[in-house]
């Protein structure tokens, strides 16, 4: 089955078929690394792993671009009163933003360049603009260059907007404007502002707007024409519609699918700074396992908005569990059998088709909790063969969807203290346990049982002896 996605600017599903067979080309718009990462910034780059993950299931070379947006007007503006160099500023958040991916189990980019690493490319993609009659430098002298929207005909082409209702352009004082739309390519320098975040240019001192970052960098590390163009919903406009202007205007095919990933609520309201209801993603990996947190952020359509609310992710360390129980359960019932090793593991087609269906993960999950009830049956009846392929495909299932609890970056560590200690603990009561149980002191036994289930272990008889877990 051929997959299919929802392109944002043809607003249908369209079939994904690559410009190179094979190959697939990706680019996301990554941080402005101005303050903390939160929750919302989580759920977009957990949408693009997800289907980068997919795509490589499916055979195909994905290289993955993520941005980082290292030079900004809120970048400069937070490091001002503070004895923190913006550069700094930015360096330190945009390390708060790779230890979340990292917790979440999103695999690291194939390239994740930053802005301040391709100036030269923003000038000469500007230089091109002017040449063809699509940008002017401001006749101010302030060394502000900017878009002419009216000289591109298809400006508003992503977002279906004409241009006489789009919202004036805000990135820049509109004083030298010939149109209030007409949007920043380049901000002259300012006094006040650091030296440090001035470059030369033919315009004079100044630095990048914020659209031509993407453009000049998708350009650079993955060519004139590329795949998949991805990003948060709230990026289509304006900062995805100017990207797809003026890399057009500039004369560059630019993206084949623009994809757009839903937003985050909280408790039934948009998440805002004017709300105080941010929830931070270090705040938000503190209160649950992250491959918990991770289920929950994964578990909805990518295109549709989730809300978090204080269920949120107990619903999801619940279905998690089950998936995890019948695993373990699994493994040890399948221990020494000739169905312990089941080979390759292969996803279910039902499964697949999906994913293939503009990835839909909610009918995903749903095929991987079918899988573990059939698993789980199947160990009630005997049925080891059918255990074991229920065990692979849940495997694969999980795998791909980055929520496989055997995998070794969500391992539990045993050699910290807690669970050395633990363990010992209780593997000394289940030898007391079974001691007792052999010489028929059943009442023993079962005070030892009830006072393991008590402390929240799970004990369960099986013919190769007794296993724990925790409920």
């Amino acid at each position: 089955m051929t997959m299919q996605l929802y392109d944002s600017k043809a607003q249908s599903l369209r079939d994904f078929i690559p410009l190179e067979a094979g190959q697939v080309s990706m680019y996301v718009c990554g941080p402005t690394v101005q303050s903390s990462p939160h929750i919302g910034h989580l759920r977009s780059a957990l949408v693009y792993d997800q289907l980068r993950r997919w795509l490589s299931y499916r055979g195909m070379n994905v290289t993955f671009v993520r941005n980082v947006t290292d030079i900004d007007d809120k970048i400069l503006i937070n490091a001002q009163g503070s004895n923190e160099q913006w550069w700094a500023l930015a360096y330190r958040f945009e390390l708060e933003f790779t230890a979340g991916y990292q917790r979440l189990g999103i695999l690291a980019p194939s390239y994740e360049p930053r802005a301040t690493a391709s100036i030269s490319e923003m000038q000469t993609i500007i230089s091109t603009l002017i040449e063809r009659g699509h940008a002017y430098a401001a006749p101010d002298s302030s060394g502000d260059v900017y878009f002419d929207s009216a000289s591109w005909a298809a400006y508003g082409a992503l977002t279906h907007q004409s241009p006489g209702n789009m919202e004036a352009a805000t990135d820049a004082s509109p004083r030298a404007k010939r149109d209030p739309r007409d949007f920043a390519l380049w901000k002259g320098f300012k006094a006040g502002e650091p030296a440090s975040a001035a470059w030369a240019s033919p315009w004079g001192l100044g630095r990048p707007g914020w659209h031509i970052e993407c453009s000049a960098m998708a350009a650079r590390y993955l060519g004139q024409a590329f795949d998949i163009h991805g990003g948060g919903l709230d990026l289509r406009f304006p900062h995805h519609e100017n990207e797809l202007a003026q890399s057009n205007a500039a004369g560059s095919d630019f993206a084949n699918y623009w994809v757009h990933n839903g937003l985050v609520n909280v408790n039934g309201q948009k998440m805002s700074k004017s709300l105080g209801n941010s929830v931070f993603a270090a705040e938000l990996l503190d209160q649950a396992r992250a491959i918990v947190v991770r289920y929950f952020l994964g578990a909805a359509h990518y295109r549709s908005t989730i809300d978090y609310n204080d269920g949120s992710l107990a619903e999801a360390e619940a279905a998690l569990e089950r998936v995890e129980s019948f695993l373990d359960r699994a493994d040890r019932r399948l221990a020494g059998t000739r169905f312990a090793g089941t080979g390759v593991e292969v996803v279910p087609d039902d499964f697949a088709a999906a994913m293939d269906d503009d990835l839909a993960v909610p009918q995903a999950l749903g095929v991987l909790h079918d899988t573990v009830r059939a698993g789980n049956a199947a160990l009630d009846a005997e049925d080891l063969h059918a255990a074991a392929s229920a065990r692979s495909e849940v495997l694969a299932m999980s795998e791909v969807l980055g929520i496989n609890p055997l995998s070794p970056g969500w391992a539990v560590a045993t050699d910290e203290p807690a669970m050395v200690a633990l363990s010992a603990l209780v593997e000394r009561l289940l030898g007391d346990r079974n001691d007792a149980r052999e010489n028929r002191d059943y009442a023993a036994a079962d005070r030892i049982r009830d006072e393991l289930v008590a402390a929240g272990i799970t004990i369960e008889d099986t013919p190769s002896g007794a296993h724990w877990s925790f409920d």
